[in-house]
């Protein structure tokens, strides 16, 4: 099938705007080859073009890969999948650059972004159409040359709802039987905690697990800018992000809605990801009587944690004494997930947050997957066993 037969059916299509079924789509490669092409050439010039307009393309079948998280296109030829393993170079190939680039701008328009010269980049999100395992939801994320140096850059995200539970991450290794006790006191102490990590470390799925295992009376407020979290909790409200539309109309941020949380009679409020202002709100919202409120955040070890909340209440206009007095009145524990040399996702620490005589807060290690029980441990225990006799 040739380019220019290619670009004509697609014009076609997109004139017409009919859903791309197959029938409809066979249809367009006919009329526009003249009817000249046999039913062979049809049906292979079908897998091409349905290849090309629906759903991720060549990209499909990683992304409903077992396991899959991210796919990332770097090249034409340079296509890389993590399934769980880490990333490795897939077999996967893109006629040229053009063929990317396409596939980007398609894409982009999914998700209700435009992605062209003049906005050479787009983040955005959207679900592909229903397959043998059902929809996905994917975060995109795409750069234009010549700001993506030599080639359009792509990367997808694939969103898959995190559900399992506490018992099932003790099964997998994920979690160590001596952590998975102290969680379950920090839950049941309602210990407020932040998780961190870096990206792909499982910090969504520990969360989850956590949240599932809160007791069924209790109401959580979940907050997120990507529908991520899906535990088996009973009472569950769940509040999510929206992107201004192409006409730059419409945003709601994490921190319009973690306001609203507020005012929804929580018994818990959750950040999905703390990654801007509405850290301000959330440790508002934590020292105001919501004990046991948690959230995510980005961060290589749990000892910058402080220097990671200070860089985003800056964002906030909350100055770093500030910072320190709500942080240490608002959040006790630190979970800490990372992935080790295998690739595998596990609960690697477990810190508590103590003030210094300077009145800055700082990360006392309370247990470590690879040496176990630590210096800040009795502190923990003390907190878990003030607040369950308070």
């Amino acid at each position: 099938m040739t380019g220019s037969l290619v670009d004509r059916v697609r014009e076609r299509l997109a004139a017409e705007g009919a859903p791309l079924r197959p029938s409809v789509v066979a249809a367009a490669i006919r009329a526009e080859s003249g009817g000249v092409l046999g039913d062979t050439e049809v049906l292979s010039s079908l897998h091409e073009l349905q290849t090309e307009l629906v759903g991720a393309g060549v990209l499909e079948p990683l992304l409903r890969g077992p396991g899959t998280t991210d796919v990332l296109v770097t090249a034409p030829d340079a296509v890389w999948v993590d399934d769980g393993d880490g990333l490795r170079r897939t077999a996967v190939r893109f006629a040229d650059d053009e063929a990317v680039r396409r596939l980007a701008q398609r894409l982009a328009l999914t998700a209700g972004r435009r992605l062209d010269e003049a906005q050479p980049w787009v983040d955005g999100q959207f679900t592909t159409a229903g397959g043998p395992a059902g929809p996905l939801t994917v975060r995109l994320h795409a750069v234009l040359p010549p700001i993506a140096a030599g080639s359009t850059c792509l990367s997808l995200r694939v969103l898959r709802c995190a559900t399992q539970d506490l018992e099932a991450l003790v099964a997998s290794g994920a979690i160590d039987g001596q952590a998975h006790r102290l969680l379950t006191d920090i839950l049941a102490a309602r210990l407020a905690f932040v998780i961190s990590g870096g990206t792909g470390a499982g910090k969504t799925t520990l969360l989850a697990a956590l949240l599932a295992a809160v007791p069924a009376d209790e109401r959580i407020v979940c907050v997120e800018d990507a529908a991520e979290l899906a535990p088996a909790h009973p009472h569950l409200v769940k509040l999510v992000a929206r992107a201004a539309n192409v006409e730059g109309a419409g945003e709601v941020t994490v921190r319009d809605l973690v306001r609203q949380a507020l005012r929804m009679r929580p018994d818990r409020i959750v950040v999905g990801e703390v990654r801007g202002a509405e850290v301000v709100d959330l440790l508002t919202a934590l020292n105001t009587g919501h004990d046991g409120g948690a959230g995510t955040v980005h961060a290589n070890s749990p000892a910058e944690v402080p220097a990671r909340f200070e860089a985003l209440a800056a964002l906030g206009g909350l100055d770093r004494s500030a910072l320190h007095s709500q942080l240490a009145a608002a959040v006790q524990v630190v979970l800490h997930v990372a992935r080790d040399r295998a690739g595998r996702r596990r609960l690697a620490e477990v810190g508590v947050l103590t003030r210094g005589d300077d009145r800055l807060v700082r990360v006392l290690p309370c247990w470590r997957f690879d040496s176990g029980p630590g210096p800040g441990l009795a502190d923990l225990q003390a907190l878990v066993r003030a607040r369950s006799t308070g």
